[in-house]
């Protein structure tokens, strides 16, 4: 995909910083999760490939009161929970 891509240790150490940094909060699972992720799913019907795991990421937000993201990825506007904003080309 990429024409020179990172190597391994590059990708591991990329997040580094970002992940010890105070202002950095990583959305892990909370007890809800089973439940949102099942209600989405529903919605979805038969989710597979990439937009699963888009649906995650979004069930993730939705557990955390993390209502917007900034994405090119479209397929993050299936989710009516979230407020997407493509910071490429400045439009929601």
């Amino acid at each position: 995909m990429f024409p020179k891509p990172l190597t391994a240790r590059q990708a591991l150490d990329f997040p580094t910083p970002l992940l010890d940094s105070e202002l950095v909060t990583v959305l892990r699972p909370t007890a809800r999760h089973r439940q949102l992720i099942q209600e989405t799913i529903e919605k979805f019907g038969k989710p597979a490939g990439n937009i699963f795991h888009d649906l995650h990421t979004a069930v993730l937000m939705r557990e955390h009161g993390v209502s917007e993201i900034m994405t090119a990825d479209t397929d993050f506007r299936k989710f009516t929970f979230l407020t997407v904003t493509d910071p490429a080309h400045g439009a929601p």
